[in-house]
Order: structure tokens, then sequence, then C-alpha cells
């Protein structure tokens, strides 16, 4: 497999797609964090005294995706046409997952905005919990489905991994 981030004498180096063509494309990534039940029942109850966690996390996480040009050296800045965030409570588990898709129609991919947007919504969930427990974990941060471009449709499988 060859490395397109370096060039022959090694260097690192952003991916030339000038040559390639325009198509639509998305991704979807998905993570989540492991809270206590304390902070899970904030979280739930809307009672965190920083605000909506929710709400701010899904604004943070979108603002991630637009950003994320300027946070991985070597990706390239893309027009976005949507970015949306979910997030889905487990109580079971007292763990909430956050889902990412993003789209373009541009030369290149944005699977590394959608996984962005999930970091950072996680991240700012932790931000405004830490006051309550600083035990949080984030996990399986991951990209879920990607489509579109010269290498076609990718669907994450458990076992694949």
């Amino acid at each position: 497999m060859e490395f397109t981030h370096f060039d022959a004498q090694g260097n690192a180096r952003m991916v030339d797609v000038s040559g390639k063509n325009i198509t639509a494309r998305t991704a979807v990534a998905e993570g989540t964090i492991r809270v206590s039940q304390e902070v899970f029942r904030a979280i739930e109850q809307k009672t965190v005294k920083k605000g909506d966690v929710l709400t701010v996390a899904q604004v943070a996480g979108i603002l991630g995706c637009k950003r994320t040009s300027e946070l991985i050296p070597m990706c390239h800045l893309l027009n976005l046409t949507n970015a949306t965030l979910t997030f889905e409570l487990l109580p079971e588990s007292c763990e909430v997952r956050a889902c990412c898709t993003v789209k373009t129609e541009g030369k290149t991919g944005v699977e590394m905005e959608a996984l962005t947007g999930v970091s950072v919504a996680l991240l700012t969930i932790y931000d405004m919990c830490k006051a309550i427990d600083k035990r949080m974990v984030m996990k399986e941060i991951h990209l879920v489905e990607k489509h579109g471009g010269k290498s076609g449709d990718f669907f994450f499988e458990e076992d694949g991994a």
C-alpha cells in the first residue's frame, strides 16, 4: 500500500486532488462517552450548571466538522453541504452515543470531518460535566460508513478491525 501523504523523499505533503472528479460524498462516524450515573442523570434532566449539554455539544461538533482542516495538518479545506450531529442516551450503560453525518460535493472525502465532529462533541460533553465527575471515558470513535469517491463505499464491520 502506498502512503499518499509522503513525497518520494519521505516529506509530508498534502495530497494533490486537482485531477479528481467532483462527486457527492458522505461520511458517518460515531463514538460514545461513558459517564457516572450522576452525570448521566444531569445530562438527561438538563441540570448541568453550564447549560444544556447535548445542545452545546451538537453545536460544538458541527463547528468541529467545519474547522477540521485547521486541526488536521494534511486535510483539505472543504465546502461542506451538510453536517448533522445526533445523540442517543443509553441508560443501561450510562453512555451517550454521538453520531455525525457530513456531506459535500468535492474531490476528496469527509471522513475526517465526521470523525472530528464526533470527537469534539464528546470532548464538549466531558468539558461541561467534568465538575460533576472527571472519570468519563470516550471510546469507540470510528467511521461507520462512507460513500462516494474513487475508493467507493465503506461500511464498518465489527470483526473487520
